[in-house]
């Protein structure tokens, strides 16, 4: 059994034996509690309880879970909506955080619809916290917040995140993680809508190690992506910049930097006037369109990047005349000295280190590193449809089979543990169902440059025999690599080889809506 927190105050715990069972409990109206914060006030969660919380209502912001309401690794404690047939999700509204995870480590929060926090809609003081199928909008402060302190891995996935942020320091996305509490740990950040700023940057990072896969980001008030060190004003006792370094991958993305940005940088990496990451940056088959006229940069490099490895990507600013920066540094003279931490103003923590491969860029882009290989060039990246952001290439496009299948990260400065290639699509401008992310589908001997192939799993309208002695995709040549292995998609095995056509065909039509993505790929 569990004990409301009043009774736990008495000290009546110790005098009877609690219950190893896990409890549901049940909110909404007409029921023992009409308030979240009716229950966490009055219930401490144990680890495997589950809490389903009605649709069709609104309930009041400033919703605490405490640390007396934690669940463990293996048994996390779930706050979802409970779903039934014809009911819209539960919406949590205002309250200066609308909803709180206040050192209440291993918290599945699930199918919510957040707004109106004054300070943040969603405020993260904890460790292993998974926000899924959440929509999280118009917040005049913080979308989703880490907490300086007291913060570990958080996983952001099916979401949508829009119209937040507010100036220049408070953003749709803030994560951070605290080194000295919780070393190693992890922001994943996987199959997400985030887009429409009113303030700040869509996704800005301090963590310790950030992988941003398969994701469309589009519209933000300053930069897309920002990545850089813990706030060394902030930080625990014993912390140092040297204390960890801080990666980030961003594997198989869309980054849309629009006219509304003030900045120009779809990408800002390194670090502030108090925080610099000194760590490795690795972008891989990213789309990074720049819908701007005028100056625009791909990444910004100031005040302490540690290093720079970009693969597959395809970067294009499509506005007449425009010649856009791929890779500009920020140099010491135009920044100001840091706050706190290291204060040197150079752009690199210890000189530039930048690799990469197969990158498509246009012919007037600057800034190109030299150290790229396998530079691709060209006036036009011929997607299937610009304006209406169909990102995919066409037939003729010269994305298509260019890419780097076996991208090498490198032994000077090389990234840990990576993603080698996207094993997924990102979401086509639109928030996605929990688990209906698409397999990247790979027709021929090389990957496509960019986030997508030239079509989507969906157009293949027979089922996809995968591992069957007759598959019904064309297989790739001997001696290529399989679809890539994620913690989540093991390999695809490779088939035998079958001759290909000399050019790309179209699949059959796409089958019938009912029927989408059901078809024997493993998917999570």
């Amino acid at each position: 059994m569990h004990f409301s927190k009043p009774l736990l105050g008495l000290g009546l715990l110790a005098a009877v034996p609690l219950s190893a069972a896990a409890a549901t409990y049940n909110v909404g109206p007409g029921r023992t509690y009409t308030q979240l914060t009716t229950l966490f006030n009055s219930v401490n969660l144990a680890p495997g309880d589950i809490v389903e919380v009605d649709g069709n209502a609104t309930y009041a912001g400033n919703i605490v879970v405490g640390s007396d309401d934690s669940g463990t690794e293996a048994s996390p404690v779930t706050i979802r909506w409970r779903r039934v047939a014809g009911a819209t999700r539960p919406v949590l509204s205002g309250g200066t955080h609308t909803i709180k995870f206040q050192q209440s480590n291993h918290v599945v929060f699930e199918g919510f619809e957040v707004t109106g926090g004054t300070s943040s809609c969603i405020f993260s003081e904890a460790h292993n916290a998974t926000v899924r199928d959440a929509y999280v909008h118009d917040c005049p402060s913080h979308g989703i917040l880490g907490a300086d302190q007291n913060s570990g891995s958080f996983t952001l996935e099916y979401s949508e995140i829009a119209r937040s942020g507010q100036g220049d320091r408070r953003h749709a996305i803030y994560m951070q993680s605290d080194e000295v509490a919780y070393p190693d740990t992890v922001f994943r950040m996987r199959y997400n809508y985030v887009h429409s700023a009113t303030g700040g940057v869509l996704v800005r990072v301090r963590h310790q190690r950030a992988e941003i896969h398969y994701n469309w980001i589009e519209g933000s008030d300053l930069h897309e992506v920002e990545l850089i060190g813990p706030d060394c004003e902030t930080q625990k006792s014993g912390w140092t910049a040297d204390l960890r370094r801080e990666d980030a991958e961003l594997v198989g993305n869309v980054i849309i930097h629009r006219s509304t940005s003030r900045s120009g940088n779809a990408l800002r990496i390194g670090g502030d006037l108090n925080g610099r990451n000194q760590g490795r940056t690795r972008l891989v088959n990213n789309t990074i369109l720049m819908d701007r006229s005028g100056t625009a940069n791909a990444v910004l490099v100031q005040l302490g990047q540690g290093s720079l490895e970009m693969h597959n990507n395809v970067i294009y600013q499509p506005a007449a005349g425009s010649a856009p920066s791929i890779v500009r540094e920020n140099p010491a003279s135009n920044v100001d000295t840091p706050y706190c931490g290291p204060q040197s103003r150079e752009p690199w923590s210890d000189g530039r280190k930048v690799a990469g491969s197969n990158n498509w860029v246009q012919t007037a882009a600057a800034m190109v590193p030299t150290e790229w290989t396998g530079t691709l060039r060209g006036s036009d990246p011929m997607f299937v449809d610009l304006a209406q952001r169909n990102l995919r290439p066409r037939a003729g496009s010269p994305l298509l089979n260019t890419g780097n299948s076996t991208p090498v990260t490198p032994t000077a400065f090389p990234f840990p543990s990576p993603q080698l290639l996207p094993a997924f699509d990102p979401p086509l401008r639109t928030k996605l169902a929990t688990g209906d992310a698409h397999a990247r589908l790979l027709l021929e001997n090389r990957i496509d440059v960019g986030a997508f192939e030239q079509f989507d799993i969906d157009q293949v309208s027979d089922p996809i025999r995968v591992n069957g002695s007759q598959p019904l995709i064309p297989s790739r040549p001997a001696g290529t690599v399989a679809q890539p292995a994620t913690a989540s998609q093991p390999a695809v095995a490779t088939p035998a080889p079958v001759t290909l056509p000399a050019v790309r065909e179209r699949p059959r039509w796409r089958q019938a809506p009912a029927a989408r993505y059901r078809r024997g790929v493993v998917r999570r």
